[in-house]
């Protein structure tokens, strides 16, 4: 049904100079610089545009609305005093859920389709735009079937874990056209300090029983969850079953986390009581196997941000081409288009330097998987760095509109701060690329090679490379861990651009971020030095 359109002609004023609401969107459609990215890529551009217009749906923006206005309640007890130890959700969280697991975000990289890693970036990029909080629960799934893939489970896991149907119902995973799967690593006492953990696991013949407390478990409805345990022989990686066939499994939450965004997705605060598990990995082998899991959702912390901050300059660039000052459109004012197009580099360097990683989870070759460790967490550093200061700038375009919940601004801001902690906050990022780069030789002849592919293409970039190398020419001293690691991360996204067809975007991108051409604060840099990224970005869009 087609709304009514509003009255603009009120009895105390006429409304003017206020947009008309935008209507439907395409997400895939108005972003020139993710279809120009994934040209070539081999993804599934077909299902990317469908899913890419389907999230762009005014009624979609109204769902996200309400799944975030009425987050998951915990339901512990039944009427009678019986263990229920539950959560419920909105329906329109169950709409996006069924939205996204039918267009295959948590699948889609393990059906052997090429570029498939990017189509599964891509997604996270466009859903991340419009409802951020359904898209825990599909990352662990995506990220947990490595780990998943290879072990001896009863039942069909891994085949359950690729169908794309989304089925919320109570009951075992046997019984379930489809299952999603959380994460419960984090404890009181060591919070990324896994080994610090206290949970203590039980043989019990084939299986095992968990007890302890889980400081944070993600998703807390989900099917399953990948979990860390003490064992005789030390840390191990379980997988726990939500239901089972008799009926709960010993999971109990203790509490619903009060987060700050992300809230349409529960995280909880649960306990195991002699939960039944079973074993992945060697026992004792608890890191090494959980961190393949860990390694594919840095990926989608890399990219979310990304979206994030393109949904933010999206709604920030209607407003200031809808909107006049002082006789002229607000994007059509100097300093506006500065800023603009500034905020605009920041976002076109994390997509270039996120779909680049995910081009690598694609690769094949050792060279391919070295340069996805090491890139990954450069990704996720710079990215989730920028993210809420670009969102900041976008709701301060807007003015006190940006500020208030009738615009998305607020919910892209308070979601900012989340993938930066996830999965490790950033001085575990950067701690952790100093020691891949001192203990695997192949990926720091990966990232160099990377680095040099570019070389030549630009003369400031190469002096930016050189000046690099000469700061950091072997080991990095701790203290500059982030120094190091943000400008290696500038870099990987200067050559990403550099080597793709927009030359003046690549440009705009060294001078301003590798010459020090830049003030500390967004369009505080030459004028008109960044054009092309606005021309890149949004020209025509509206």
């Amino acid at each position: 049904m087609t709304p009514l359109k509003a009255t603009a002609d009120l009895e105390t004023h006429e409304v003017l100079n206020q947009p008309e609401p935008p209507g439907d969107r395409d997400l895939w459609r108005d972003d020139p610089a993710l279809r120009r990215a994934l040209a070539a890529s081999g993804a599934g551009l077909e299902a990317l545009a469908g899913y890419g217009a389907a999230l762009g749906r005014a009624d979609l923006r109204g769902a996200a609305r309400d799944a975030n206005r009425n987050p998951p309640e915990l339901c512990l007890f039944d009427s009678g005093g019986r263990r229920l130890d539950e959560v419920r959700f909105h329906p329109a969280y169950h709409r996006f859920m069924r939205l996204s697991a039918g267009a295959g975000y948590h699948c889609i990289a393990w059906e052997g389709q090429p570029g498939s890693h990017q189509s599964h970036a891509a997604m996270v990029y466009l859903a991340s735009q419009v409802e951020p909080g359904h898209c825990c629960p599909l990352t662990m799934t995506h990220a947990a079937m490595p780990v998943i893939a290879g072990a001896e489970l009863p039942g069909d896991w891994r085949g359950a874990m690729l169908s794309r149907d989304y089925d919320p119902s109570v009951r075992p995973m046997a019984r379930k056209s489809g299952v999603t799967l959380g994460m419960a690593m984090t404890e009181k006492q060591g919070g990324s300090d896994v080994r610090a953990n206290t949970t203590r696991a039980q043989r019990d013949g084939e299986a095992w029983r968990l007890t302890g407390h889980k400081w944070f478990c993600s998703a807390p409805m989900s099917d399953g969850f990948l979990t860390l345990a003490q064992t005789d022989r030390g840390l191990t990686c379980f997988l726990v079953p939500r239901w089972l066939e008799e009926g709960r499994n010993g999971i109990r939450i203790q509490r619903l986390k009060d987060k700050l965004g992300n809230r349409a997705n529960a995280s909880a605060e649960i306990e195991y009581v002699r939960a039944l598990a079973w074993q992945l990995g060697g026992e004792g082998d608890g890191i090494r196997t959980i961190v393949e899991m860990v390694h594919h959702t840095r990926l989608d912390t890399a990219m979310a941000p990304a979206g994030l901050m393109r949904a933010a300059l999206r709604e920030a660039h209607y407003w200031v081409a809808h909107r006049s000052a002082f006789q002229r459109r607000l994007i059509d004012q100097p300093l506006m288009r500065a800023v603009f197009a500034d905020l605009a580099l920041d976002w076109h360097g994390c997509l270039a330097l996120g779909l680049g990683i995910a081009r690598a989870f694609d690769g094949h070759s050792d060279e391919d998987r070295a340069l996805s460790r090491i890139g990954v967490a450069l990704a996720k550093y710079l990215s989730n760095k920028l993210c809420p200061l670009v969102i900041a700038e976008a709701m301060e375009v807007l003015g006190g509109m940006g500020y208030v919940e009738d615009t998305p601004l607020p919910l892209l801001y308070r979601e900012a701060p989340l993938n930066g902690i996830w999965e490790g906050s950033g001085n575990v990022i950067c701690l952790d690329a100093l020691r891949t780069l001192a203990r695997e030789q192949r990926a720091a002849e990966a990232l160099a090679a990377k680095l040099d592919a570019a070389r030549g293409l630009d003369a400031a970039y190469d002096a930016a490379l050189s000046a690099h190398r000469d700061r950091w020419p072997g080991s990095v001293p701790e203290p500059e861990a982030r120094w190091f690691v943000e400008q290696s991360a500038l870099l990987l996204a200067a050559a990403e651009l550099l080597r793709s067809d927009e030359a003046e975007l690549a440009e705009a991108f060294v001078r301003t971020r590798l010459t020090g051409q830049h003030g500390r604060f967004p369009g505080a840099f030459p004028f008109g030095a960044a054009e092309s990224a606005l021309a890149a970005g949004f020209s025509g869009e509206d």
